[in-house]
């Protein structure tokens, strides 16, 4: 499927420049990436003061740092967006890049009732979704609409996991999901991430997967959460439930980490409480007409953002270039998308687009992993680049 046309109304948030808006572009006539300031006047390279996404977000206030940085114009948003879609790209012109660079690229799973209780699910089906119904309506039996209420690592939560112990129906994820250590795990590579109007990548040999919207935390590196931004953890549903074992395999394929469009840096327009109440939007348009929207709220999250950001950094674990965090989601598609019972799973050309009001829109277009652009610039490109640009 062709993408349709990115519009610079679409892509920002509701209050469109009211935020502190920092991205990436790369930057054909010098070779690299460039962090960026985004303006209702255009689009500012601003990696003289800051030459990586990471040492904006180790500055004491980076939203007031952003603004007051200047720099050279590069273009306006709707220029370098008509240009971030591979199938209309002119090389010589800067795009959009995914907006981190140096952050570990780290997800938290299990985090809402329902995407728990899928977990479980894929479980018990081992990878074979025709099995979902089945097991989706068991464990709707055995464990109810009670976890939405239920504190991680509290009394309440060790007495059901006695009681589901007793029925023979506990599972790892329902450890995660309501104990009270957190799963968090690495989801990408810093650098490898992608971002809006790149193509987003699943395995070809996966017949069970989905997307999955998600709020992502951008962490600074003595742990001060410093902004947040959109995210498509996707996933191979068929792959983690054949063993959980299987995790890295199922979520880190070339081009299945999604961010963007910009890091939308805290400040008096926007805070962690915003994230907490945010609502996110998924849409999904196939090539075969099949359409599917939903929605996950954030007010249903069974950990609170900070607590996770907690659990990732600290005395336990450093980060010294600093982390972004996928918060998890509460939507797991169960539509139908072929034969009854199969539910959902992506074709390839599914154009996905994440949204939040305080966040804008993340657009990717779904492709076999290995039919997606290769992951050919990292760290060691991005350091020799900024050398040369004397700017390190």
């Amino acid at each position: 499927m062709t993408y349709p046309v990115m519009l610079e109304n679409e892509i920002l948030p509701l209050d469109g420049y009211a935020g502190a808006l920092a991205g990436r572009a790369f930057r054909p006539d010098l070779g690299g990436p460039a962090v960026v300031a985004i303006r209702a006047e255009g689009v500012f390279d601003v990696t003289a003061q800051f030459p990586t996404m990471r040492d904006l977000g180790e500055t004491a206030d980076p939203a007031s740092a952003l603004r007051a940085a200047r720099g050279e114009r590069i273009g306006a948003l709707a220029e370098l967006l008509a240009n971030s879609a591979p199938d209309a790209r002119d090389a010589a012109k800067p795009w959009l890049l995914a907006p981190v660079d140096l952050h570990a690229i780290k997800a938290a799973g299990v985090t809402f009732a329902a995407s728990m209780l899928e977990r479980v699910i894929e479980e018990r089906a081992r990878g074979a979704p025709d099995s979902a119904t089945r097991i989706r309506a068991e464990m709707g039996r055995l464990i109810g609409e009670n976890l939405r209420a239920l504190k991680p690592g509290s009394t309440q939560a060790e007495r059901l996991k006695a009681a589901l112990i007793a029925e023979g129906a506990w599972s790892q994820y329902l450890e995660v999901g309501i104990g009270p250590d957190a799963e968090i795990f690495t989801k990408a590579q810093p650098m490898s991430a992608v971002g809006c109007g790149a193509d987003a990548g699943f395995h070809a040999h996966s017949h069970w997967n989905n997307p999955e919207p998600e709020a992502v935390l951008i962490i600074a590196s003595d742990g001060r959460i410093i902004g947040a931004t959109l995210g498509n953890d996707v996933n191979l549903r068929d792959f983690e439930g054949r063993s959980a074992l299987l995790l890295g395999k199922a979520k880190d394929q070339n081009a299945s980490a999604a961010l963007g469009p910009f890091v939308r840096l805290f400040d008096a327009t926007f805070s962690l409480d915003d994230v907490r109440a945010m609502e996110i939007s998924l849409d999904i348009e196939g090539e075969d007409g099949f359409r599917l929207e939903g929605r996950s709220s954030m007010r249903q999250i069974s950990r609170d953002p900070a607590d996770l950001a907690a659990q990732l950094i600290g005395a336990h674990h450093d980060y010294p270039d600093g982390a972004a965090l996928y918060l998890g989601t509460m939507f797991a598609p169960v539509k139908d998308r072929d034969a009854p019972g199969q539910g959902f799973t992506h074709k390839v050309g599914d154009v996905v687009s994440v949204s939040a009001d305080k966040l804008g829109r993340l657009v990717n277009r779904m492709r076999h992993a290995q039919d997606c652009a290769r992951w050919e610039f990292g760290t060691a490109a991005l350091m020799r680049n900024l050398a040369r640009r004397g700017v390190l």
